[in-house]
C-alpha cells in the first residue's frame, strides 16, 4: 500500500473514528516461537561531536560519549526506569578512537572535521578520566554496558576502502585491563562498526580476517577475565547484513563469539520525503522481516552457538528526521521492529540512540523523553522473553504481537493500528482459526482454551476477571507530536526529573480490545494461562 503525499497530509491527524470494524487475534500458546534476552531493549550512545551535520541539519549537540551531561537528573532517571537498560557504546567513529590508558604516551585529542581523513573526521581519544565518569554513571543508573572497540587500529586502509592487515589489539587490551583493575562491569565487548563487505562505511575488512580478529578478542577476554565466574560477551561484527559475508565470517569464527550483531536502517535516508508514508504502510513494514529471518537462517546453518542481536537501528540513517524519528509516528515503526525481531529469535535490539541525532529516545536539549522512550519502557515492563505465534484477521492495518507476560501471569498483546479513521474491536482466541477442527493445543488443555475463546466473544465472566490496557496516542491526534498520551493523559516528566508512572486502565476481560485509529495498545491478560507461559 503506497501512501500518497496528499492522502498522508490529510491523515496525519487521527480524528473521530469514521467506522468501527471487528477483528480477531489468534494466539498459539502451545510453545514459544522464539525467546529474547530478559533485557531485550537496548539503546546506544555515540561518538559524534556537535559539528556532525546531515542534510544541512546539525542534530547531535552535546550528546557524545565525550561531552554528554552525566549529571542531568532526567538522564539518570530515564536509564534507571528500566532496571536495567542495556546500553551499547559505539558508532561510526568508534574505529577512529584511541584509549588514553596509562603508559600509552599519546595526546588525547577530540574529533575534528577533516574531509581528507577516513570518515571525514580526525582521530579522537577517550580519556580515562571520562571513562571513569561514564562508569560511575552506569553504576548509578544500573546499566548493562556493551562497548564497541576500535577494529581499524593497526590496519592500512586503501583508496578503495579495503582495510589490510590484522587488528592491533594492544590499545584495546590496555582498556580492558584498566576496566577490570578499576572494577568496572562490562556486559559485552564488541569489535568494530559497519566494516562488513560492500555495505561498510568508509572501510571494510575481509570476513576471514575479521574472524581471526574476533578470535584475538576472545583470547583477550579469556585471559584478562580469568577467574571471573561470568565473563563479558564477545560480540561482532556490527554491520549491515550481507548474507555471503556473514556466512563466511561465521564459518571461520564459530566458537569465538556469543552474539552476532546486524544494523538496520530500513526506512532509507533522513532526506526521504516519504518516511511517514513508509512507516504507515503495513506491507512496507512487513518487508523488514527479511533481515531477521536471514540472520536466523545463517546462524542455524553455521552451527555456531552465537545468537542474533540488532546492534544498532534508527530507522532512517544519517541521524534520523526531525518530527518523524523523534515523534509519535515513529513508534509504529519501532514497536513493529521489536515485535518482528523477537519473533525471529533476536535476543537484543539496540535503538540508535538513547540521546543524540533526531532519532534519540530523549530530547537532545531538554533530555525529556520522546514518544519512543515510553514505547520502549512499556515493552520492557510488559513483554516477557517468550514469544508467541499470532495471526490477526479482519484488517491488514493492524500489526499484532504476543508474548508471555513479564514477571506476571498470562500474556501481553501488542496491537498497532495504522488506519487513520477506523477503530478495530479485537477479540482474542486460542482456537485454531483454520476452521478444520484441528486443535493446536493438547487434548488436556481443551477446556481452558475453549473457555478463553468464548470469553472473547462476550460471555458470563467473574467480575474479578480483568485485563490491564495501555493505550498510546499522539497528543491532539498529531502524529508529528513529540508528546504522547497514555490512556488519554499526557505523559510528562516531573519538575524534579522523575519519569512519570505509567498506570493501566482496568477493563473487563470479556470486552473486546478497542484499538482507535493511529493508536497503539498493550493489553495484559493475566487470566489467560497458556502452556508456553508456565
Amino acid at each position: 500500500m503506497f501512501v500518497s503525499r496528499s492522502v498522508l497530509a490529510a491523515s496525519l491527524k487521527a480524528g473521530q473514528s469514521r467506522r468501527v470494524i471487528s477483528g480477531s487475534v489468534f494466539v498459539n500458546g502451545t510453545s514459544a516461537i522464539g525467546t529474547t534476552d530478559e533485557n531485550f531493549i537496548c539503546a546506544t550512545l555515540d561518538w559524534w561531536p556537535p559539528d556532525k551535520c546531515d542534510f544541512g541539519t546539525c542534530s547531535w549537540g552535546k550528546a557524545s560519549l565525550l561531552n554528554l551531561d552525566l549529571k542531568n537528573p532526567i538522564l539518570l532517571n530515564a536509564v534507571k526506569a528500566f532496571s536495567p537498560l542495556k546500553i551499547r557504546l559505539g558508532g561510526t567513529l568508534q574505529d577512529r578512537v584511541i584509549y588514553e590508558t596509562e603508559g600509552d604516551g599519546k595526546s588525547c585529542t577530540s574529533f575534528v572535521i577533516d574531509s581528507s581523513q577516513l570518515l571525514g573526521f580526525s582521530q579522537g581519544c577517550l580519556p580515562m578520566s571520562r571513562w571513569d565518569e561514564l562508569n560511575v554513571f552506569f553504576r548509578k543508573a544500573g546499566a548493562l554496558v556493551v562497548f564497541g572497540l576500535n577494529a581499524l587500529n593497526g590496519r592500512t586502509v586503501g583508496p578503495d576502502g579495503n582495510a589490510v592487515g590484522a587488528w592491533n589489539s594492544s590499545n584495546a587490551e590496555s582498556l580492558l585491563r584498566y576496566t577490570v583493575n578499576n572494577g568496572y562491569k562490562i556486559h559485552g565487548w564488541e569489535l568494530g562498526n559497519e566494516l562488513c563487505g560492500s555495505s561498510s562505511i568508509g572501510a571494510f575488512v575481509a570476513p576471514d580476517q575479521y574472524a581471526s580478529d574476533v578470535g584475538t578478542l576472545h583470547n583477550l577476554v579469556q585471559t584478562i577475565y580469568k577467574g571471573f565466574e561470568v565473563k563479558p560477551l564477545v560480540i561482532a561484527p556490527g554491520g549491515f547484513l550481507e548474507i555471503n559475508w556473514f556466512t563466511e565470517f561465521l564459518k571461520k569464527a564459530p566458537n569465538s563469539l556469543q552474539a552476532v550483531t546486524q544494523h538496520i536502517y530500513n526506512l532509507g535516508g533522513a532526506d526521504n520525503n516519504n518516511l511517514t508514508g513508509e512507516i504507515l504502510d503495513p506491507n512496507y513494514l512487513q518487508g523488514g522481516s527479511y533481515s531477521f529471518s536471514n540472520l536466523q537462517q545463517i546462524l542455524k546453518n553455521s552451527g555456531s552457538s552465537a545468537v542474533a542481536w540488532v546492534g544498532e537501528a534508527g530507522g532512517a540513517y544519517r541521524s534520523g528526521r526531525n518530527l518523524v524519528s523523534n515523534a509519535f509516528v515513529d513508534s509504529f515503526w519501532y514497536l513493529d521492529q521489536l515485535g518482528m525481531a523477537a519473533s525471529y529469535d533476536t535476543k537484543t535490539y539496540c535503538r540508535q540512540t538513547l540521546i543524540g541525532g533526531n532519532y534519540g529516545l530523549l530530547n537532545i536539549a531538554t533530555f525529556v523523553p520522546n514518544p519512543d522512550y515510553y514505547s520502549a519502557l512499556l515493552w520492557h515492563r510488559l513483554m516477557g522473553s517468550k514469544v508467541l505465534f499470532t495471526n490477526f484477521t479482519g484488517t491488514n492495518n493492524i500489526r499484532a504481537y504476543a508474548h508471555c507476560s513479564k514477571q506476571s501471569k498470562g500474556i501481553t498483546l501488542l496491537l498497532i493500528n495504522e488506519d487513520a479513521d477506523t477503530r478495530v474491536e479485537v477479540s482474542v482466541s486460542t482456537e485454531n482459526p483454520t476452521g478444520n477442527g484441528t486443535s493446536v493445543m493438547k487434548q488436556q488443555e481443551q477446556t481452558e482454551r475453549l473457555s478463553f475463546g468464548r470469553m472473547s466473544r462476550c460471555c458470563k465472566r467473574s467480575s474479578k476477571d480483568m485485563r490491564e490496557e495501555y493505550h498510546l496516542k499522539a497528543k491532539d491526534g498529531d502524529l508529528q507530536s513529540q508528546a504522547v498520551l497514555l490512556n488519554d493523559k499526557v505523559l510528562t516528566v516531573s519538575s524534579s526529573g522523575e519519569i512519570p508512572t505509567m498506570k493501566p486502565k482496568q477493563v473487563t476481560v470479556s470486552d473486546p480490545i478497542r484499538v482507535d485509529p493511529f493508536s497503539i495498545v498493550f493489553s495484559h491478560i493475566p487470566s489467560l494461562k497458556l502452556p508456553a507461559c508456565t
